[in-house]
């Protein structure tokens, strides 16, 4: 409003209604400061979240070092070369290891252990059906093997292999020292005591044995 006596292109009053305008809100250096206010007030509760997060962290690595150290039997034993000291990290992590793989040895161990095991069962299983098939084979005919051999021709019958297998034995051994009977006995049994050779001599003395019967 124009001052009474006052012309409108007075430049006083330009300048007094540039101070009067209401487009200049008086709050504006608070509202600035309010804004800062919340910039700061974010950035710290970024920083909080930030901390207590790496706070839980630190306490989850905490509690598995500790879990290690109640697991591990070899953590809770009196290592002397630290005395009473608390276990450090690296020697947890190494015991840890150590105790890992001397468990898959272990695990190793019983399966190779019940494999042996399932095999003897196998076995035994055979053995079973096997007797129980003599069982049977005798019940139904109980006067069979009554006309066993004699204790005199299972004798006779070891007699002539023995006899077979000493004659090559004392052809082949030489008793000059002790090392050279050693080493003459090894080699005659490389040599004589083939399955095959051992053959052949139980089927000569058996045809013999039979033709003195017969």
């Amino acid at each position: 409003m124009t001052e009474p006596g006052a012309s409108p292109e007075d430049p006083w009053v330009k300048v007094e209604y540039a101070f009067s305008d209401n487009s200049l809100d008086p709050d504006d250096e608070d509202s600035d400061y309010h804004q800062e206010s919340y910039k700061e007030s974010y950035k710290d509760r970024r920083r909080r979240a930030h901390t207590q997060a790496e706070q839980k962290r630190r306490d989850a690595i905490k509690r598995g070092y500790d879990d290690l150290q109640t697991i591990v039997p070899t953590c809770q034993q009196q290592d002397l070369s630290i005395g009473s000291q608390k276990l450090s990290k690296a020697i947890v992590l190494q015991k840890t290891i150590d105790y890992i793989q001397f468990l898959h040895k272990e695990k190793k161990k019983q399966e190779e252990e019940v494999s042996t095991l399932r095999k003897d069962v196998t076995a035994l299983k055979i053995m079973k059906v096997n007797y129980e098939q003599i069982v049977k084979a005798h019940q139904d005919n109980p006067h069979e093997g009554e006309d066993q051999v004699s204790d005199e021709l299972k004798f006779n019958v070891f007699q002539g292999i023995m006899d077979s297998l000493f004659q090559s034995f004392n052809a082949s051994i030489s008793v000059a020292s002790f090392q050279e009977l050693s080493a003459c006995v090894f080699s005659w049994i490389e040599e004589h005591c083939k399955p095959q050779t051992l053959r052949e001599i139980v089927i000569g003395v058996l045809h013999q044995l039979k033709n003195q019967l017969y």
